[in-house]
């Protein structure tokens, strides 16, 4: 298991999740995005659906049927109803579903600051958890440590 924490500073939840979806999706993966704010959820889906005057990433909230079709699937819940092996927790509030995906991407601001620490310490101690840490330098994302 692989978990990605990036530090937001510059850009909000939306324009990261925006360029880690567009990879995932490009890939061929699927992606849960998990929130328990349903504001953020809604910004999220609009960043999603205009990311470029060409292009969209298609997607979904849970709870509106035909989970399992969508490539994105928002929810409050990390449970993959579109049997997504990537999530991606928007609102900084660590949690984990009943089987490990294969990738978390886990983002989080000031203000969730000290529980992403916390987090990063508590997977420390897990076997086969292995942990990057990105930054914000100019407007890209560079790994940090």
């Amino acid at each position: 298991m692989r978990v990605d924490f990036y530090q937001l500073s510059r850009d909000p939840a939306e324009s990261a999740l925006a360029l880690i979806a567009g990879k995932v999706a490009g890939n061929g993966g699927r992606l849960l995005v998990v929130s328990a704010d349903l504001g953020q959820r809604q910004r999220i889906c609009q960043a999603l659906w205009s990311v470029g005057p060409e292009s969209f990433l298609a997607n979904g909230f849970a709870g509106d049927g035909n989970e399992d079709r969508q490539p994105i699937l928002l929810s409050e819940t990390p449970e993959p109803a579109n049997g997504a092996k990537f999530l991606a927790i928007a609102d900084g509030q660590w949690r984990e579903g009943e089987t490990p995906f294969e990738r978390t991407f886990f983002l989080f601001d000031e203000t969730t600051l000290q529980h992403a620490r916390d987090t990063w310490r508590m997977l420390r101690t897990r076997e086969g958890v292995e942990h990057h840490y990105w930054k914000q330098d100019g407007g890209r994302w560079v790994q940090a440590a």
